[in-house]
């Protein structure tokens, strides 16, 4: 994580979201203060129906909070945009188009204007190559797996050259082993491009694997941040060396206590 600046890179200012419905409004956040540094890794966890998707999509620009405000890089976080990528746990890869052609049209739409063809491409193989996909290129994407779909989602988001990645349970539909090969593919692809990321989980063990902080967040409705756990652990990161360190262990422990023990979800509140 760099944080040689002490200037917040996104910053959530007394964010409000309210719905408003037929069925009447609906207070989803309330009074979310969040400073995110430069380069650091942020996951949101919490039960469902706590708002973390929907901070997710504050910092994205999908939606518009009630009250408060984000800023991200100095700038006012209004509508969506390229320096905001995000890659969702559905890849929403076009199904008519090969791997490559779905990466290389976000390519298009935000280096077009400046940049050649012959350099367009170079940067959506590059981008394949980082995932580990380049030999898939040319795959259509029911020729791959659901890994790979989501390797060829994150390649996408990441060939924008994006300023924050906002990653909403990327790897939540997959399987144990699949979901865990693409944790550790996401912790050398975070150190090689440095990325700001912040990242919505259920899964307390890849929050605290892949951390550099964990904001916890209250039941909904009208949910908050209940506390935010600074993960103390160097990098990089070994999943065997560290299901017993003691650090680890400790932060693993935190995020259950206050999520199964001073914030234990209700169903029939939800």
């Amino acid at each position: 994580m760099s944080t040689s600046n002490n200037k917040p890179f996104v910053l959530v200012q007394d964010a409000e979201m309210v719905f408003t419905s037929r069925k009447g409004r609906f207070h989803a956040l309330r009074e979310i203060n969040l400073e995110v540094q430069r380069g650091e890794f942020i996951t949101l966890i919490g039960h469902s129906g706590c708002g973390k998707s929907t901070l997710l999509n504050l910092i994205a620009g999908l939606l518009t909070p009630t009250g408060g405000g984000l800023i991200c890089d100095g700038r006012e976080i209004a509508a969506p945009g390229p320096e905001r990528a995000v890659v969702f746990q559905n890849h929403s890869l076009l199904p008519w188009l090969t791997c490559f052609d779905n990466v290389y049209l976000a390519v298009e739409r935000v280096f077009g204007a400046e940049e050649t063809k012959t350099q367009l491409k170079q940067r959506t193989q590059e981008a394949l190559e980082l995932v580990g996909m380049g030999h898939a290129a040319a795959k259509k994407p029911q020729e791959i797996s659901g890994g790979m779909k989501q390797r060829i989602g994150i390649a996408r988001a990441l060939a924008m050259e994006p300023k924050v990645l906002l990653m909403d349970e990327p790897f939540g539909a997959l399987d144990a082993l699949t979901r865990a090969k693409l944790q550790d593919e996401l912790l050398k692809i975070v150190a090689r491009t440095h990325s700001t990321v912040v990242m919505v989980t259920h899964d307390v063990d890849e929050a605290v694997l892949l951390s550099d902080r964990i904001v916890m967040m209250t039941n909904g409705p009208a949910a908050t941040i209940g506390e935010i756990l600074s993960v103390e652990l160097p990098r990089p990161r070994d999943r065997v060396a560290l299901a017993e360190d003691p650090v680890y262990v400790h932060a693993r422990k935190a995020v259950i206590d206050f999520l199964y023990t001073r914030h234990s979800h209700v169903e029939a509140a939800a």
